[in-house]
């Protein structure tokens, strides 16, 4: 094969994260549930997310800094968030609640989906999700370009909700749960292609 190189010191406007994001696919989706402190939720998708840690359960997600978003906002002043699991049955929801809207603007109302209180923390759970988990903030990191860049949000698991039907413990039923994952521009894929490879001793 024949590989072009790219010195990302040569890289300009958003070729740089075409690159990071068209390569590490499919990213799973963190629908955060964050609430203001006066009490209005908010939810949004972010792809910058995954699981950090098992033990305790922690987990990451980085929304970006160039515009000011109810989430950062809210994980700062309450310390606290929900991640909603996003499946077959409500992508299309997920994807409306990432267009861009007034600060208060409540996200579940927009989207009909049902806010949920939670067992642990004030942020509501999407009640139409097969899974959410409870978070608190343990840190937030500024990672990136001071203006452009993003904020890591480091949050530990009080709480799951898990649906029984995908459920064999505490093992979850992977073909079951039909989680989606993002990929590049409006490109989305499926975890159902699924495969096992034995791990060596």
């Amino acid at each position: 094969m024949t590989k072009t190189r790219f010195a990302v010191s040569d890289l300009t406007g958003a070729d740089p994260y075409k690159l990071a994001t068209g390569l590490i696919v499919p990213r799973p989706i963190g629908w955060i549930g964050t609430i203001s402190s006066d009490g209005v939720p908010n939810l949004a998708p972010y792809s910058f997310f995954n699981c950090m840690s098992g033990t305790p359960p922690t987990f990451v997600f980085a929304p970006g800094r160039s515009v000011r978003r109810d989430t950062l906002d809210n994980v700062r002043e309450v310390g606290e968030f929900t991640i909603n699991i996003v499946t077959d049955e409500v992508v299309d929801a997920m994807n409306s609640t990432a267009a861009s809207h007034e600060p208060g603007v409540d996200e579940f109302v927009e989207a009909g989906l049902t806010a949920v209180p939670s067992e642990s923390i004030r942020p509501p759970i999407v009640g139409e999700c097969r899974a959410n988990i409870e978070c608190v903030v343990v840190d937030i990191v500024d990672i990136g370009h001071p203006k452009h860049g993003n904020s890591l949000v480091i949050g530990e698991a009080v709480q799951f909700h898990v649906d029984e039907a995908l459920l064999d413990g505490t093992r979850v039923d992977q073909a079951a749960l039909r989680a989606v994952g993002r990929h590049v521009g409006n490109a989305y894929s499926r975890a159902t292609d699924l495969f096992e490879i034995m791990r060596p001793d």
